[in-house]
């Protein structure tokens, strides 16, 4: 079974003089569950849109997209899939513990229920101490667990990531892609993230998806089995990233 899988998807959007930009074609992907599945490329070539047409948010021309063996537009368990984005996108007016439990609101969540969830999410997270903050009173990576805290706290079974942790530093970033694992191999979760960072792709992944220039196409799709954690100092990993940029050339 798997979570996630397109066949021949194809997508193209109209420019504003008239034509056609084609941005993937005959896109056939399978995602098993409890996996984590990097989409790398260069620019242009889809990644992004590839994730919205997972996510729903756009559909594709042609070709299906299945979830838990189900077509996307028959579909019904949204709650079960969320989506942190590359900018944390934090309600400035709303603390740490308003921002994560934003998801519940329009959910049929009691209130008790609702601050249950925000306070166990947060210790997950690492920010018990930080419920009463605002997000200008956090760090960069503070604010990323806030994001992830907020995306997790719909006890979804798929997460996808733009992006998210490419604004951070080095140091931070290592950090959250600890917690990622962490939080994935507690919760039995199912990971499709896209990034540009090779390095994390493999430290992260246990499958990558490498897309050709638009219009996105699949190149390689390169399992990596090397045992968590990884270290990205390590020579295994920097092999695996160097046959990447070869394949990305």
């Amino acid at each position: 079974m798997s979570v996630v899988r397109l066949q021949c998807v194809n997508k193209s959007f109209m420019r504003r003089d008239g034509a056609q930009l084609e941005v993937l074609r005959d896109i056939n992907l399978d995602v098993e569950p409890r996996s984590i599945t990097a989409l790398v490329g260069a620019s242009g070539s889809g990644k992004s849109t590839l994730l919205n047409i997972i996510a729903g948010l756009i559909q594709p021309d042609l070709g299906t997209v299945f979830l838990n063996d189900v077509r996307s537009a028959e579909f019904k368990d949204w709650r079960s899939m969320t989506y942190m984005f590359q900018e944390d996108r934090l309600f400035p007016w709303r603390t740490t513990a308003q921002n994560v439990g934003i998801g519940l609101e329009a959910a049929n969540v009691s209130r008790a229920e609702r601050r249950k969830r925000v306070q166990q999410t947060l210790e997950l997270v690492g920010l018990e101490n930080f419920a009463d903050a605002y997000p200008h009173e956090l760090s960069g990576g503070m604010r990323s667990r806030a994001a992830l805290g907020r995306s997790l706290v719909t006890e979804p079974t798929i997460l996808l990531m733009d992006e998210p942790f490419s604004k951070l530093d080095p140091s931070i970033r290592e950090q959250m892609h600890h917690e990622v694992l962490r939080i994935v191999n507690l919760r039995k979760m199912t990971v499709i993230f896209v990034t540009h960072d090779m390095e994390e792709a493999v430290v992260l992944a246990d499958k990558i998806v490498v897309l050709r220039p638009r219009p996105g196409r699949v190149r390689e799709t390169r399992r990596i089995s090397l045992a968590y954690p990884r270290n990205p100092l390590s020579p295994d990993v920097a092999e695996e990233v160097r046959q990447l940029r070869l394949n990305l050339s």
